[in-house]
């Protein structure tokens, strides 16, 4: 049997923070705000995962009311998904993204993303899809204000 997980995530971009996108640290002039880390890569990959387990979004299960979560590494958390999912008899198979920012250039990270994110799930790079997008100067994302991703995961059950 296999499952579909949907996961999105947005967060504003703030001065005098660093930028934590698909695990990476970027040299960039703002970071992503947020409790954790604010990789809203991550972030969306988790919700996907935890959609196909039929669970709550990434905020039920890491509260920012936590003290616990401040500061933490998403990868981290990303790792605990990952073996909640393996722990229920699931496998992932494959994770698709799309990272929806004007700056900085997410293309050429991909790759180093992938490399990165592929251990943690237990995933091949050829099974992660990373695509980058712009949001053609609309909205907070497109007025560089905001970072959005959006993430499809699948796994597979026995039975």
């Amino acid at each position: 049997m296999h499952k579909v997980g949907f996961g999105y995530d947005i967060h504003r971009l703030e001065a005098g923070r660093r930028l934590v996108l698909g695990g990476l640290d970027i040299a960039f002039e703002a970071g992503l705000a947020g409790h954790s880390d604010g990789d809203a890569l991550v972030h969306a990959v988790i919700d996907a995962l935890l959609g196909a387990l039929g669970e709550a979004d990434i905020g039920t299960r890491f509260p920012d009311t936590d003290p616990r979560y401040k500061d933490a590494r998403s990868l981290g958390l990303l790792e605990t998904v990952a073996g909640l999912v393996r722990s229920r008899g699931g496998e992932i198979v494959n994770i698709d993204t799309v990272v929806v920012a004007e700056e900085p250039r997410i293309g050429p990270r991909a790759a180093a993303m992938k490399a990165v994110l592929g251990p943690v799930l237990g995933l091949a790079p050829e099974a992660i899809g990373i695509k980058a997008k712009t949001n053609e100067g609309l909205g907070p994302v497109g007025e560089k204000r905001a970072i959005a991703c959006y993430a499809v995961a699948l796994v597979r059950f026995p039975g």
